[in-house]
């Protein structure tokens, strides 16, 4: 994607685009790429699908699937733990990429809080934005989402390698009580500059607040997003945003 040359290219396509479901490492997801159905069980399975473009450095990051459905992800709630990831095969100009790419499976009955990090990169030489919800592979990319009985207050996050350094100002943490409803409905919000060719995707509020989502627990199942307006110089894509409402029961 170069532009708004390429985010024209996007809404065209997005006419006829087919939510289609593939595999990177394992069988292909059953849940839908519209959000609206609900997979029971108590195990939270995070499928964290990152995508890129060849060449280049523009890393997006998904739990859920884009709106339009050309970036999907595994990520349900299930009995039991997911053996392996899940991820679409993209869209032509961006694929899955490694090594954050990563699936961490949950035990909701473990405690009361689901404690969400979200972690986000920088790379002043690519002008590229990383999020990260679960870790990836090597403690550099580390995210400390768990459940326990404890709210969790500050974020843990690993501190970056090589090109990418930890942005403490846009990482946050979110610690949602399993009791206040049956739905868990995860918002995906990306956001673009076409300034600098960057995507920056969020599924919680950043920790300065010039980003929000509307990630939370209740007995509502969200369908469609909330997202902020961005700050000016990163705009909301309405289309690569999603949310999915995943039910403990």
């Amino acid at each position: 994607m170069r532009h708004q040359g390429r985010i024209r290219k996007w809404l065209a396509a997005a006419a006829g685009a087919a939510a289609l479901l593939s595999v990177l490492h394992g069988p292909a997801a059953t849940a839908t790429a519209d959000g609206t159905r609900t997979l029971a069980g108590n195990t939270l399975n995070l499928h964290q699908c990152v995508y890129a473009p060849t060449p280049g450095a523009d890393y997006m990051t998904m739990l859920v699937p884009s709106r339009d459905g050309r970036f999907a992800t595994g990520t349900n709630t299930s009995a039991a733990p997911d053996r392996s990831l899940s991820c679409g095969n993209g869209d032509g100009n961006y694929a899955p990429v490694l090594p954050w790419a990563a699936l961490e499976s949950l035990d909701l009955g473990a405690g009361r809080y689901l404690n969400l990090h979200q972690c986000v990169y920088y790379s002043d030489l690519q002008h590229d934005h990383l999020t990260v919800i679960v870790p990836g592979r090597g403690s550099g990319w580390s995210a400390g989402t768990n459940v326990s009985d404890t709210p969790d207050t500050q974020v843990s996050c690993g501190p970056g390698r090589g090109l990418y350094s930890l942005v403490p100002l846009l990482s946050s943490v979110k610690a949602l009580d399993l009791t206040a409803g049956r739905y868990l409905s995860l918002q995906q919000c990306q956001y673009y500059s076409s300034h600098l060719t960057d995507h920056f995707s969020t599924f919680l509020p950043s920790g300065d607040g010039r980003f929000t989502t509307g990630t939370k627990i209740s007995n509502t199942a969200d369908t469609t997003t909330a997202c902020g307006a961005g700050d000016g110089n990163y705009n909301p894509i309405p289309l690569l945003s999603g949310a999915r409402a995943l039910s403990r029961t």
